[in-house]
């Protein structure tokens, strides 16, 4: 674990003898595949190791790394992915029920508008898209992070939801899950970034914006989480509201998220077994 991957003390895990799993599981064919366990959650509680992972597309996935996934018992993914973003780059894992949740990609077609419109896209231009995009997800998608609950509060099988980078939709849904069970901001924001140290922009779009742009597009900021969580307070009257409201998150739905994915007791073993 490196220095980056250590979240705050809040979220502390423990060393040494029946140390917890590592959060960045090391797939061949997934860079950003990593898990929420660990971090502290509603009273004190942890989150359960091995039952929520978080991860870029499955699609370029090994033999080896899909029997890593098979022994963690790995049943459920959820993609975010766009209608044609998934044709485009389908998979199949054995064992694994896919369930698409779709969230049409906005930024690129915006950025073409402009470029189409005589206007050069720089890297505060982006920032701002992106902000809206996180906006959007917001607003406009609120409907497909519902029925990811609606499938996270059915069981606690094992799953995965991820996009194509794993770092928008995907950081959003995370961010959701965990300020859902109480892990604070800080240390949501933590796991958030953590997209930074671990994920590769794939070498094909090198060249096709300039640097200072592509390095907005295909990392993350706190301006971006930022942007989602002022909304929720602006627009919805707080992350409760938002919850219970947009998302169907009750109290009752969430004290059954809690007893389904946070350990029992605080100290507790959290390994999900």
């Amino acid at each position: 674990m490196t220095h980056a991957d250590r979240p705050p003390a809040a979220a502390s895990t423990p060393t040494g003898p029946g140390a917890a799993p590592g959060r960045v599981l090391p797939l061949a064919g997934a860079t950003n595949f990593r898990d929420l366990g660990g971090y502290i959650g509603q009273a004190g509680r942890p989150v359960r190791w091995r039952r929520i992972f978080r991860s870029d597309h499955l699609a370029d996935l090994t033999p080896e790394d899909t029997a890593r996934l098979a022994a963690l018992g790995l049943a459920r993914a959820f993609d975010f992915r766009g209608v044609q973003e998934r044709a485009a780059v389908p998979y199949a894992v054995p064992g694994i029920t896919q369930h698409p949740l779709p969230i049409e990609p906005t930024v690129v077609q915006r950025m073409k508008d402009l470029v189409a419109a005589g206007h050069r896209v720089t890297a505060e231009q982006t920032v701002g898209l992106m902000q809206d995009t996180y906006r959007a997800f917001v607003h406009d998608n609120a409907h497909r992070f519902a029925e990811l609950f609606e499938h996270l509060l059915a069981d606690d099988a094992p799953l995965v939801f991820h996009c194509t980078a794993g770092k928008d939709r995907t950081g959003f849904a995370a961010a959701l899950i965990l300020r859902a069970l109480d892990v604070p901001h800080d240390v949501v924001m933590h796991d958030y970034l953590l997209t930074n140290q671990h994920y590769r922009m794939p070498s094909a779009v090198s060249g096709l914006a300039p640097p200072e742009v592509l390095n907005v597009l295909w990392r993350v900021q706190e301006d971006f989480l930022h942007a989602a969580f002022d909304a929720v307070e602006r627009d919805h009257g707080g992350l409760d509201r938002y919850l219970a409201r947009q998302l169907g998150l009750t109290p009752a739905a969430r004290r059954r998220l809690a007893e389904l994915y946070l350990a029992r007791e605080p100290g507790e073993d959290a390994d999900g077994r």
